[in-house]
C-alpha cells in the first residue's frame, strides 16, 4: 500500500542533493511512472512575490529544476506558472519569474494570461469561480509549494498554494467574498478538490517562520515532502512546525469533509519525520478565536462569538518605522479599510475583515499580525518565550 505522505531529508539546495532527495521521496509513490511521453505537465509553484529565493517566500528554483529534469527525461513538456497578488500580465508576472529564478529551471514559463470561468456544483461554497486558463492546457498538475507561516490561515503549504489559480487582481474579491476564515478555508478546499493535483510536493529545505507568508524569517527545516493528498501532506507539515490541526482552517475544513484524518499519527508516513520536527518554529497564532465559536447555543452564543471576534481576534498593525508609504496595502485591501494619512496607512478596524492581504503583500514587512491586549492577557503565547 502506498504511503499517505513521504518525507526525506534534503539539507541544502545543491542540485544533485535535491535531485537525489526527490527521486527517493517519489519512489514509494511509484515515482513518475504515470508520466507518459508527450504529456504536458503543469507545475503550480508558489511565486507569491518578486523576491529572491534566499528570502524563503517562494518555491526554490533548484528544487524545481531537479523536478523539471526528471519530467523531461520521461519525455514530458513542462510549464511552470502561478498568479501572484497583483496584475496578471506578462510584464508583472515576468518580473516575478525573473526575481524568483524561474528562468533557471529549464521549464517553459507560462505566458498565457487569459482567464476562464467555471461552475462546479460539487463544491461546498465556491460553486462559481474564475481561474487562470493556462491550467486547461495541462494534462496533469503538480502542486509544489513552500512551507511557511501565514497570517490568515496559520500555515501556507499545499492546500493554500492552490489559491494561486485565482487571477491575482481577483484575489482581494475572493477574500471579501469569503471573509470568514472558515469560509475562506472551505473555498480553498473546493479549489483543491476541483483541480486535483496529481502530485503534491513541499519545499521545506528552508521554510519561513514568523511574519509569513512574505515578511517572515527563513528557517532551515532540511526536508521535502510528497503525497497524493494535499491535506494529508499538510497534516504532517503542521506537525513539523508545531501547529495543531484545529489551528489551521484548511485542515479543519478537510477533516470535516473526511478528506484526511484528524491527527498526523493516523497517517501512513514513509520517512524519518520525527527527525524533521522543529521545536522552536515561530508561528502566527490563531487569528480569529474560531475555537471558541459554536460552543454556546442560542443568542448567548452569538453574543459571545461577537465579543470574541471584536476583542480577542488578531488584526493587522502598521509598523510605521518600516513603512515607506508605497500605498500597496491600501490598494490591495478588499474591504477598503485602509486610508493613507500623512503618507502612512491608517486602518479602520471596524471595517477590517482580517484577511491580512495588507500583511501578505507589504513589500517591507511593515504590516504585522498583532494580538489584542486582552487576548495576550488571557492566553499568553508561550512559544514566543522560546528564544
Amino acid at each position: 500500500m502506498s504511503p499517505d505522505v513521504v518525507i526525506r531529508p534534503c539539507p541544502t539546495y545543491d542540485l544533485q542533493i535535491c535531485r537525489s532527495a526527490l527521486i527517493s521521496c517519489l519512489a514509494p509513490l511509484g515515482g513518475l511512472s504515470w508520466v507518459r511521453p508527450g504529456m504536458r505537465i503543469g507545475i503550480k509553484a508558489n511565486l507569491v512575490s518578486a523576491m529572491d529565493p534566499k528570502k524563503a517566500a517562494t518555491t526554490h528554483p533548484v528544487l524545481l529544476k531537479a523536478l523539471v529534469e526528471l519530467l523531461l527525461e520521461r519525455g514530458a513538456a513542462v510549464v511552470i506558472g502561478d498568479s501572484p497578488g497583483g496584475l496578471y500580465t506578462a510584464a508583472y508576472v515576468g518580473r516575478i519569474y525573473h526575481a524568483t529564478g524561474m528562468h533557471e529551471t529549464g521549464a517553459e514559463l507560462n505566458r498565457d494570461f487569459s482567464v476562464a470561468e467555471c461552475e462546479d456544483p460539487s463544491s461546498l461554497v465556491c460553486k462559481q469561480f474564475t481561474y487562470t486558463a493556462w491550467l486547461d492546457g495541462c494534462d496533469a498538475l503538480i502542486n509544489f509549494c513552500k512551507l511557511k507561516s501565514h497570517g490568515m490561515m496559520g500555515m501556507s503549504a499545499t492546500a493554500k498554494n492552490l489559491f494561486g489559480v485565482i487571477p491575482g487582481t481577483m484575489k482581494p474579491e475572493y477574500h471579501f467574498r469569503f471573509s470568514d476564515p472558515r469560509d475562506f478555508a472551505s473555498m480553498i478546499v473546493d479549489l483543491d478538490q476541483h483541480f486535483k493535483p496529481r502530485l503534491n510536493l513541499v519545499d521545506a529545505v528552508v521554510g519561513m517562520e514568523g511574519n509569513g507568508p512574505t515578511a517572515g524569517t527563513p528557517k532551515p527545516l532540511g526536508c521535502i515532502l510528497a503525497g497524493e493528498s494535499p491535506h494529508a501532506v499538510d497534516l504532517l507539515c503542521a506537525a513539523l512546525i508545531g501547529l495543531a490541526p484545529a489551528e489551521i482552517p484548511t485542515l479543519q475544513a478537510a477533516i470535516e469533509r473526511g478528506l484526511c484524518p484528524d491527527q498526523h499519527t493516523s497517517l501512513n508516513i514513509d520517512g524519518p519525520w520525527e527527525q524533521c520536527v522543529c521545536q522552536d518554529f515561530a508561528l502566527v497564532r490563531e487569528r480569529s478565536g474560531l475555537q471558541f465559536q459554536n460552543k454556546m447555543p442560542g443568542k448567548a452564543g452569538e453574543l459571545f462569538s461577537a465579543f470574541l471576534s471584536r476583542y480577542l481576534a488578531s488584526r493587522p498593525q502598521v509598523q510605521k518605522a518600516l513603512c515607506i508609504g508605497c500605498r500597496k496595502c491600501a490598494q490591495v485591501c478588499p474591504a477598503k479599510a485602509i486610508e493613507m494619512r500623512r503618507g502612512k496607512p491608517s486602518i479602520r478596524h471596524q471595517v477590517c475583515i482580517r484577511c491580512f492581504c495588507c500583511q501578505e503583500f507589504c513589500p517591507k514587512g511593515a504590516m504585522k499580525v498583532s494580538r489584542s491586549s486582552l487576548a495576550s492577557l488571557l492566553v499568553p503565547d508561550a512559544r514566543r518565550k522560546k528564544k
